[in-house]
């Protein structure tokens, strides 16, 4: 004779995913769909609206150059990868607490051969802002532009340099 056992049950639910795993992704669904509603609704009235919005979009998120920040004892450090840049195309600047780093590219190439003519233009420009740490010395901020790399050292002000102070705990 079997025992009846009264153990509960669970049961797994084959819907699909909804959590916050996949919300990242809505935002891109969301605009795909705007273009493919925009193209069935009258897209070739305004063709270049939601194209213009997804190039727009995009090109806050991957133009920004990569780079790199450093602390150490007497300085703070921003090092950043621009590469196909010449120093007289990068403005770093010191504006409303923090440093400003632009950037524009403008690259024409032109190519004529016997049978055949190439000409490319590309133009990109960036801005970052990095807004600065309490005691740094903005007197004495130096960059310097080298091999696609540009480097950015932010001295600290003397009293920023000194050790942090252990305060003894006493009981009351």
């Amino acid at each position: 004779m079997a025992t009846e056992t009264k153990l509960p049950v669970s049961k797994t639910s084959t819907a699909p995913a909804t959590g916050e795993a996949w919300q990242p992704f809505q935002a891109l669904r969301n605009e795909i769909d705007q273009i493919f509603d925009d193209f069935g609704n009258g897209f070739w009235k305004r063709p270049f609206r939601s194209l213009a919005r997804l190039e727009r979009d995009l090109s806050r998120n991957f133009n920004a150059p990569a780079v790199d920040i450093a602390e150490s004892e007497k300085a703070y450090e921003i090092t950043a990868e621009l590469p196909g840049l010449d120093e007289k195309n990068i403005d770093v600047k010191l504006v409303n607490g923090g440093l400003t780093i632009r950037g524009e590219k403008k690259e024409e190439t032109e190519e004529k051969k016997k049978d055949y003519y190439v000409s490319e233009r590309r133009y990109g420009s960036f801005e970052r802002y990095f807004a600065l740490p309490d005691g740094v010395n903005s007197d004495k901020i130096e960059a310097t532009f080298k091999n696609g790399v540009l480097k950015v050292v932010l001295p600290k002000t003397e009293e920023a340099q000194k050790p942090a102070k252990t305060i003894d705990v006493k009981a009351a």
